[in-house]
């Protein structure tokens, strides 16, 4: 199996019980596959010696931890940071942090001036710049995640997350990611957009 970036000082059994919760074979797109493309954009975004970069790579682990489509799966994984890392042994400051930034993710909008929260928005969403095959994936499986929703009332809910996404003066906040993925999402996104319309 893969090594995925983890704290070293933390419990291996706490990231087997974030992989086992991505792993729920009833997750479409946001699974391990997600979970590990998220860590990988972190590390190209963040070095491992900046301040930053183990609550990033926390959030990046917690921020789908809790995904069952009940509307606060953010919140709820958040709440579960806080709690998986109180037991762990972490430091509340840092806790608080983890949390913060998961939060960040239930709308990618995060302040000019945070850069974390700018890493770690940018990491989950450079999945809008995937390749054609790849992004064709991703729509997949989200539309999976959503196979109880008529397909009149998913282009619908879509569209608008997708509009919203566009509306947006860049999609990505820190220079490196809007350089890689900005015209690429942008397209792509367009072309998801047009696709709902037919």
């Amino acid at each position: 199996m893969t090594r995925r970036p983890w704290p070293d000082h933390l419990d291996d059994d706490l990231r087997a019980r974030l992989e086992a919760a991505y792993g729920d074979g009833t997750r479409g797109y946001h699974d391990v596959r997600h979970l590990e493309e998220v860590l990988g954009h972190v590390e190209q975004l963040l070095a491992p010696g900046d301040p930053a970069h183990e609550a990033v790579l926390l959030a990046a682990w917690f921020h789908d931890a809790v995904y069952d489509g009940q509307g606060d799966d953010e919140e709820r994984s958040a709440r579960l940071a806080e709690s998986w890392l109180a037991e762990a042994g972490v430091a509340v400051e840092l806790r608080e942090e983890v949390a913060r930034l998961v939060r960040l993710t239930a709308g990618h909008r995060p302040a000019e001036d945070d850069r974390a929260g700018q890493v770690l928005c940018d990491a989950d969403l450079a999945i809008l710049a995937a390749e054609p095959e790849r992004y064709a994936s991703y729509v997949a499986g989200v539309r999976a995640e959503h196979a109880h929703v008529p397909d009149d009332a998913f282009a619908t809910g879509r569209t608008a997350v997708l509009a919203d996404l566009l509306e947006k003066q860049t999609l990505f906040h820190t220079p490196a990611a809007r350089e890689r993925w900005e015209a690429k999402a942008r397209a792509n996104v367009a072309r998801e957009i047009s696709s709902l319309a037919r």
